[in-house]
């Protein structure tokens, strides 16, 4: 399943240059993130897991510009032993124009705030997500 997160470029995101500034893309990929645990995942906090991202690799590609419409797809890439990594990709909506990758690596933690294996039920919970 991929989740796919519309957000429409404002002028308050652009910089001087006229493009989004590259710290708004780290935000429009975080707020597709949280979109897709809000809608799919919120038995993760139920069940006293929380979501730590722990390294984010982004290519920035094209920019994108006031009155764009972006969308942001989100998968899951690659299951370790207590880590996920989650591909986000941001395009010009309409498009196939590549704005922004992404490759955000990601634990579940337990209460005690520590990494726990990516098995059973938070696997069950993931999988969904793989590309």
């Amino acid at each position: 399943m991929k989740n796919n997160t519309e957000i429409k470029v404002r002028g308050y995101h652009l910089d001087v240059y006229g493009h989004v500034n590259n710290a708004r893309y780290l935000e429009f990929i975080e707020e597709a993130r949280w979109e897709l645990f809000d809608a799919y995942l919120g038995t993760l906090a139920a069940k006293g897991y929380s979501f730590f991202v722990v390294n984010i690799n982004i290519n920035y590609k094209s920019p994108a510009t006031i009155g764009d419409t972006i969308e942001i797809a989100s998968c899951i890439t690659r299951f370790g032993g207590k880590s996920c990594t989650l591909k986000q990709k941001m395009t010009k909506k309409g498009t196939d124009i590549t704005v922004v990758e992404a490759d955000v690596t990601f634990v579940i933690a337990g209460t005690e705030g520590r990494a726990l294996p990516v098995e059973g039920d938070i696997r069950e919970m993931l999988e969904p997500f793989a590309a």
